[in-house]
């Protein structure tokens, strides 16, 4: 019979994964992932320095939805199929972990499902590819800045008929450009910005072996969450909004002296 007890610790850990990861996995989150992770926003994107935890986050939070929302639709895409299942395989390894004593009712290398008929499902990243799912739960788009944005567009949809289902990006950003750059900029959605130093994996010593490597440019963008023109750029994109914008004074510009 279970107790009292058992149910109050089953109701907490169903309403807080900080909480249900620790206890349940062993997992304890870096602040700005607990932050993430009780977060009830349904539109969040997640600008973060490379190595992270990002995906590990993002699948604690797959994991977590699958196993206390029976018949949840949790959607997982990547730029491609193999990102996609990479991020596939870190849910699977929190569910199946012995603590949870689940057993998976269907297990193939695209996606799985629990005896709560919960599915977790990987996506091919092709728009054409992916249309069909309705009402996912959850959504998590991962390195959204290398995504299409045909991809992303073909994805929105899909929440029609799911009013609360919930969509999340997490990349390291690129240029300022696409819908990840977008999103980071927009109040509709909530962001969070996790540099290098906010993770304690991260050493002060190998950031500066990096930044003395490969330069401000790469370390900007790479560990602090930069959003930049291409160093290969002639002409920056502050300068082609402003020539892009009729209300802009004209340049004044010689071409020849």
């Amino acid at each position: 019979m279970t107790s009292p007890t058992d149910i109050a610790r089953a109701l907490r850990h169903g309403l807080d994964p900080v909480l249900w990861a620790a206890d349940m996995l062993g997992w304890h989150a870096d602040p700005w992932q607990e932050r993430l992770l009780r977060s009830d926003a349904r539109q969040v994107a997640v600008c973060c320095s490379r190595q992270s935890g990002k995906s590990t986050t993002t699948a604690i939070l797959g994991a977590h939805t699958a196993t206390f929302q029976p018949e949840a639709l949790v959607l997982l895409t990547s730029p491609s199929q193999r990102q996609a299942s990479e991020l596939l395989t870190k849910v699977r390894r929190f569910l199946t972990h012995p603590a949870l004593g689940v057993r998976l009712v269907a297990d193939a290398a695209t996606s799985l499902e629990l005896p709560n008929r919960a599915r977790v499902v990987s996506l091919p990243a092709s728009p054409d590819l992916i249309r069909g799912y309705s009402a996912p739960t959850l959504i998590v788009e991962d390195e959204a800045a290398f995504a299409d944005d045909e991809m992303h567009l073909a994805l929105r949809p899909m929440l029609a008929s799911s009013p609360h289902g919930r969509f999340i990006l997490l990349s390291t950003p690129a240029g300022k450009a696409g819908h990840f750059y977008e999103a980071c900029r927009s109040p509709s959605w909530e962001t969070f910005k996790v540099t290098a130093d906010q993770c304690p994996r991260i050493t002060p010593e190998f950031l500066a072996q990096e930044l003395l490597e490969h330069g401000d440019l790469y370390y900007a963008r790479e560990y602090q969450c930069s959003f930049s023109d291409s160093e290969f750029s002639f002409f920056g994109s502050d300068l082609i909004a402003d020539a892009m914008d009729c209300t802009a004074p004209a340049l004044n510009v010689r071409l020849f002296t």
